[in-house]
């Protein structure tokens, strides 16, 4: 797909963690371009992060909610919309479990609606943003993009559903899709009840890093405008009806990432006092210890991650 047309995209969730970064590297990168977020400005959105586009005329905001069918049917009967990625979900492990209805008709049914509407309007590309937290947990093998998917949450097992749904439109139709499943993304922006901007705001009120279980489990941490990178690289690049891992290379232990956060943020913080940052508390009913990937795949695209940790980690510590 050629950046030189103009064209219209709608982000849903874009006024989110990744859907604001979205939208802002879009504006950037295709400043011709139309975008069109729709949100309905759950806790964790807020439209303060897009403040710098407001005055755009190329940028619209449509409050909405992804589930209605109605509202969804007529932005596409009255936007002429080419693209769309489709960030708008919920995320939280912990409130899945409370919740596991809501989060299979946010992730799932919502999927279902906006991909139906997607279709009837005959748009270029529908790129669905999903998890790697859909493949399950591996202590050794790294998952690639044909590794089988073992979902161990309810809201990973939303994720995989609406990843189904979304691959049955091109099995059936050959309808223009792309799935990414990316690692864990920090930033700017996220809501705090992510562990970094967690970690960062206990520390900055002085209160100690809860840590769930034996903080062994470690993540990989991707920059949040790696991952924005690479949903353009594919936007453009991408080869239709295929998955993609988004990965990266930087792990670490959450105990290990409490520790270094303390040190970074707490003046002369010496080693033995650093326990003392550190609070133990009740796991999750399920914990993955590793989600390693391969992403190959996206590398043969020409994509790779930029932003090193050293330098992520210090660009989000500043907005605290």
């Amino acid at each position: 797909m050629s950046g030189g047309e103009c064209r219209s995209v709608l982000v849903t969730g874009g006024a989110g963690f990744i859907g604001s970064h979205l939208i802002s590297a879009l504006a950037v990168r295709f400043p011709h371009w139309r975008i069109i977020n729709v949100d309905n400005l759950q806790y964790c959105s807020s439209l303060k992060n897009l403040r710098s586009l407001e005055a755009s005329s190329r940028y619209t905001f449509i409050p909405g909610d992804v589930c209605d069918p109605f509202f969804i049917k007529r932005l596409f009967a009255t936007e002429k919309i080419d693209i769309v990625f489709h960030c708008a979900a919920e995320t939280h492990v912990e409130n899945s479990f409370l919740c596991p209805s809501r989060f299979m008709r946010v992730n799932a049914d919502g999927t279902g609606v906006l991909i139906r509407a997607a279709f009837e309007a005959r748009v270029q590309r529908f790129i669905y943003i999903s998890t790697d937290e859909v493949y399950g947990d591996s202590l050794e093998q790294p998952f690639d993009e044909l590794s089988p998917k073992r979902p161990t949450n309810p809201y990973s097992t939303s994720k995989a559903a609406a990843e189904n749904i979304v691959m049955s439109y091109w099995m059936k139709h050959k309808f223009p899709v792309l799935i990414t499943r990316s690692s864990n993304v920090y930033g700017p922006h996220q809501h705090h009840e992510k562990v970094i901007p967690r970690f960062l705001s206990l520390i900055q009120r002085d209160q100690k890093c809860t840590i769930q279980g034996s903080g062994l489990q470690s993540r990989h941490f991707l920059y949040v405008s790696d991952v924005t990178d690479a949903f353009l690289t594919l936007m453009e690049k991408g080869i239709l009806g295929e998955i993609y891992n988004i990965g990266s290379s930087f792990e670490i232990p959450i105990i290990q990432l409490a520790r270094e956060l303390v040190k970074m943020k707490v003046k002369d913080v010496s080693e033995e006092a650093l326990e003392d940052w550190m609070e133990f508390v009740e796991d999750r009913p399920v914990t993955e210890l590793r989600y390693p990937m391969i992403s190959d795949k996206l590398h043969r695209l020409g994509w790779r991650p930029r932003v090193t940790w050293k330098e992520g980690i210090r660009r989000t510590s500043k907005r605290f």
